[in-house]
């Protein structure tokens, strides 16, 4: 009898410990009631993708448009657009970017459109949707009272924002919060989140071929010497993409990294209350760094799957999390990025953007 008793004891104790192996692996947000609900897969396959569509597809409605980044040229670590076909073509959706703030081919827009086909985005259309204009929402926020993303959004009734969830220079880690603060704002909010001073120049580099000048919307600039006015400088950032000497640029270290966080905070949250949107976020090829470098910088970690959720804020903490606990590291991204991303999370939970409780449903 005792002997049974031992063994039944025993048999519990290895039970125990099994559970609370598998606990351990998931994030501790899991069992929390009231959490926001976040889907995950282990399958990052086409296969996968459409069992996470079928999650959030009761709010996907209407005209669809697909958020996805097509990555810089020289960049092999952004989604595989593989990946996605299936779910765009089910949808007869639309892929939707805006030109970026620096120069490249992805300032504009023809060259940007023929990068994402050079990259495999060939099987829908491609909506650079920044190409003619801006749309300006109002927002209440500390640092902007209104935001400015491109014109052609409101051209969709719904946005499955589909971002891959790497690290970041000065966000920490980009997930769905930057893909849409920063991804969705047409290039006069790009500059309005980075900089905190007008653009920088150089007059060495200046040929004075005029360009810039009838260009800038506030006739700021003057040549021979160049000069911006700072009093008329709106920041609009048209200088940038118009020389073609380069002799102006992003002044990049003019806004400390909270300042930078929370501002792209609140232009996720000022696209995002104007938009139907769901958010979708693949983990795998995890690095250091965004898919906007040019090169493929090596994963730091393991591949770990598909999330989804309604909610912004939640699916980007269980990302960070499962991140977090596949590495062993309290932040991840604060020792590969050389940057926290806790204060966005932090920030967007403070203004209402979404909640970092969250309950993580495996679907596999």
């Amino acid at each position: 009898m005792k002997k049974a008793l031992f063994i039944g004891m025993l048999l519990l104790s290895l039970i125990a410990i099994v559970i609370g192996i598998s606990v351990s692996i998931k994030p501790k947000e899991k069992d929390k009631e009231g959490g926001k609900v976040v889907y995950f897969t282990s399958d990052i396959s086409s296969k996968g993708m459409m069992k996470i569509l079928e999650k959030v597809k009761p709010k996907v409605e209407g005209k669809i448009a697909i958020k996805v980044h097509f990555g810089e040229k020289g960049n092999r670590n952004f989604i595989n657009p593989e990946l996605i076909k299936e779910l765009v073509t089910n949808l007869n959706a639309v892929l939707i970017e805006t030109n970026v703030l620096y120069v490249s081919d992805r300032r504009y827009t023809e060259s940007h459109k023929a990068l994402a086909r050079e990259h495999g985005f060939n099987f829908a259309s491609i909506d650079i949707i920044d190409d003619e204009g801006e749309t300006v929402l109002q927002y209440n926020g500390k640092h902007f009272k209104e935001v400015r993303t491109g014109s052609h959004l409101k051209n969709y009734d719904t946005v499955i924002v589909i971002s891959h969830f790497k690290g970041h220079v000065a966000q920490g880690f980009g997930g769905a919060i930057k893909n849409v603060g920063m991804g969705m704002a047409s290039i006069p909010g790009k500059m309005s989140m980075h900089a905190s001073a007008i653009p920088q120049y150089s007059n060495s580099r200046c040929i004075q071929c005029g360009l810039c000048v009838p260009n800038c919307p506030v006739q700021a600039i003057t040549i021979d010497p160049v000069k911006i006015d700072e009093k008329k400088c709106i920041g609009c950032a048209s200088c940038i993409g118009i020389c073609p000497e380069q002799v102006f640029g992003v002044p990049w270290g003019s806004t400390d990294g909270n300042t930078f966080q929370e501002r792209v905070t609140e232009y996720a949250a000022g696209i995002s209350q104007h938009t139907n949107m769901v958010y979708i976020n693949v983990l795998n090829n995890i690095s250091a760094h965004c898919d906007c470098i040019g090169s493929a910088p090596p994963a730091f970690t393991d591949d770990i799957g598909i999330l989804a959720s309604f909610d912004m804020v939640a699916v980007d903490k269980a990302c960070l999390d499962l991140v977090n606990e596949q590495t062993k590291l309290s932040d991840a991204f604060a020792t590969h990025s050389h940057t926290s991303g806790n204060h966005q999370l932090d920030y967007a939970e403070e203004i209402g953007l979404g909640s970092k409780l969250y309950q993580l449903i495996d679907i596999d």
